[in-house]
């Protein structure tokens, strides 16, 4: 009898559905310089049937198989892992009494969190990045290890790292693994690049304090942050975007251009509006009130507390109370600071009997709501604990739902560009595990929204489990001028809150029906969406946003009377105009309006007085003289009149 022909070979299955024939003990980084030199130069990490593999681990027959670039955000998340724990090796290696944290990445580079006695510094981070690029030029192979529990307890003992003694005890598994790289070892999932010397370009950016596990009653560490690329060139791109992304902050800015301040006496978390600031939010919320109007929507007023049966019935009691404020006694009654105004808008609703032919009832409201927010995530107008929403809400009818959503995200789109944005990311948010209702009313309710998406053309991502307690939502986020996206339009369908506070509507048949309720804010919060108009701007608004939209500058005081009888007619015309009266310099003037970022400086010298006319000057610094101020009053209303950015 002729012995069995041993099987030498096996296929696997690449993303494209072809099969490749590969020798029995093949490994990922096989299969990388099969493909090619260019896999297998940047090759990351790779994938078996799904999961995240070391390159070193070995291919079975049959298995579906990829191999991960940094181009993809897995290989991204796996280099900078790795560089975050090269980064604790580097620190280990330079203060050996050192206590280590966790490193994880984070969509641009990673931290790791350490406890040392004494404070890093600025310095610091210059010999740990030195340190760091050693490591990286050592080329040392990360080595995975699988460890019974209670030898990596005694590992981690004897290393006297208590923070990793700590989460190995958290760990249900039996056994845990950990990496080794040269003489360093931490605990570890992975996977990881293969060598130190697959990390390419690294910095680091700054440090931080964080408490360990993110509780306030923990000790506290010290976070360095850092990112890592694939090309110096993209570190180069990157360190750009963060240079121009300083420049623009909203905090900064804010301060130089008198918009608003957070003032500690008064409150962290609550903006305090300064003339020029509340003057650009009235603009925005004028424009709001009447594109809503156009829209037949209606304006409603809430107060800004209500009892707390309210809120039980409502179910943000149950739902929603670690972010609301403690309650306030008022005539043995208990009262809360509204962190929503669905609750309100549905009181007015059932304060008469409503028919079948109002619907849909559109409410809006630029509502203040107040949120508790830790300190510790408190930033700017970004996260603040008192806000006001451009919130409303529809009252409709089962067959009107999706009309009802896809008119809501044609009037976001159209608000949205008419600001300057023009760029989006759409996510579709999903069932939460703790949730309101009944779910068949989710399914209804999340179909309607996919339906309302594909009508509007929109591309967009599922985001599974966040969506909120009473109903999925659409979340669109801008894209501002370095990219960056800002979560600011919500439009949420809910099925739970009419149930619950017993909403109905008589229809054709004289009998009691349930409306839906759509929740939707489409720019976010007015202080969000100034913090993003802000640095999309970087402080230099579009003429028909901007505080002060032209300032007259006389050469000196010979020039003042005219100087005047222009900013005055300028004015009545509705320009938004200053007078710098000030006995300083003409340049001076220019350089401060500049500052200012006013788009229009007006000089006045003795040949503008003589002939009754405007050197003009744009904040980009283009001059045109002998401008009549008629006709420039003319073309800056047009200006305004288009909205043009």
């Amino acid at each position: 009898m002729q012995k069995a022909e041993i099987k030498r070979k096996i296929t696997v299955i690449v993303p494209d559905g072809s099969t490749i024939e590969m020798n029995i003990g093949s490994t990922l980084a096989d299969l990388a310089a099969r493909l090619g030199s260019k896999f297998k130069k940047n090759a990351v990490v790779g994938k078996i049937n799904g999961e995240l593999r070391d390159l070193d681990s070995s291919l079975k027959d049959g298995a579906r198989v990829e191999i991960v670039t940094f181009n993809s955000p897995d290989g991204k998340d796996v280099y900078r892992h790795s560089a975050s724990h090269i980064l604790a090796q580097a620190v280990t290696e330079l203060f050996p009494e050192v206590k280590l944290g966790i490193g994880p990445a984070t969509k641009d580079g990673f931290y790791y969190d350490f406890d040392l006695e004494r404070s890093f510094t600025p310095e610091d981070l210059g010999k740990i990045e030195k340190k760091m690029n050693r490591i990286i030029q050592g080329n040392l192979s990360f080595q995975r290890e699988v460890l019974p529990r209670g030898k990596a307890i005694e590992l981690f003992k004897s290393l006297n790292q208590p923070y990793k003694v700590e989460l190995i005890q958290e760990i249900e598994d039996d056994k845990v693994s950990v990496y080794r790289h040269g003489e360093f070892v931490d605990l570890c999932r992975g996977p990881h690049v293969p060598t130190t010397g697959r990390i390419r370009s690294l910095k680091l950016l700054s440090i931080a304090g964080a408490y360990w596990k993110g509780n306030e009653k923990n000790p506290m560490l010290q976070r360095i942050y850092g990112t890592a690329f694939d090309s110096s060139k993209e570190l180069e791109e990157f360190l750009y975007r963060l240079e121009e992304a300083a420049k623009r902050d909203h905090r900064k800015l804010g301060r130089e251009l008198d918009l608003f301040s957070i003032d500690d006496e008064f409150g962290s978390g609550l903006p305090l509006w300064h003339p020029k600031g509340a003057l650009i939010r009235k603009i925005i919320e004028d424009f709001w009130k009447d594109e809503h109007l156009k829209h037949d929507y209606e304006l409603v007023i809430i107060p800004h507390i209500a009892k707390v049966n309210l809120w039980e019935t409502s179910g943000h009691i149950d739902y929603y109370q670690e972010f609301m404020y403690s309650p306030i006694e008022i005539e043995g009654q208990k009262y809360i600071l509204k962190p929503m105004n669905c609750p309100g808008h549905i009181r007015i609703y059932k304060s008469r009997t409503r028919s079948y032919r109002e619907m849909p009832l559109r409410w809006a409201e630029l509502g203040t709501v107040y949120r508790y927010e830790r300190s510790g995530v408190l930033h700017g107008l970004l996260r603040v604990r008192g806000f006001t929403q451009d919130d409303a809400h529809i009252f409709c009818r089962s067959e009107q739902l999706e009309t009802e959503i896809i008119d809501v995200i044609k009037m976001v789109l159209y608000m949205l560009k008419t600001f300057g944005f023009a760029e989006y990311e759409v996510y579709l948010s999903t069932r939460p595990e703790g949730y309101a209702g009944t779910l068949g009313n989710w399914e209804k309710a999340t179909d309607a929204l996919k339906k309302a998406l594909e009508t509007a053309e929109l591309n967009y991502e599922i985001d599974p489990g966040e969506g909120v307690f009473y109903g999925p939502k659409i979340d669109i986020k801008i894209k501002d001028a370095l990219g960056r996206a800002w979560q600011c339009t919500t439009i949420q369908v809910d099925f739970n809150l009419p149930e619950r506070f017993d909403v109905t509507y008589m229809g054709e048949d004289n009998q009691e029906h349930r409306p839906i309720m759509i929740h939707r804010a489409l720019l976010g919060s007015m202080e969000r969406f100034m913090g993003c108009l802000i640095e999309h701007y970087a402080g230099a608004f579009p003429l028909w946003l901007s505080p002060v939209q032209a300032i007259v500058l006389p050469i000196a005081d010979r020039h003042l009377e005219y100087s005047q009888k222009v900013a005055q007619n300028l004015r009545v015309g509705g320009v938004r105009v200053e007078l710098d009266q000030r006995s300083e310099s003409i340049g001076k003037k220019i350089r401060d309006a500049q500052l200012q970022k006013v788009p229009y400086m007006l000089v006045v010298g003795d040949n503008e007085v003589e002939t009754e006319t405007l050197a003009v000057r744009d904040r980009k610094g283009h001059d045109t003289r002998g401008i009549k101020p008629k006709d420039f009053l003319k073309a800056l209303k047009k200006e305004v009149e288009s909205k043009s950015i």
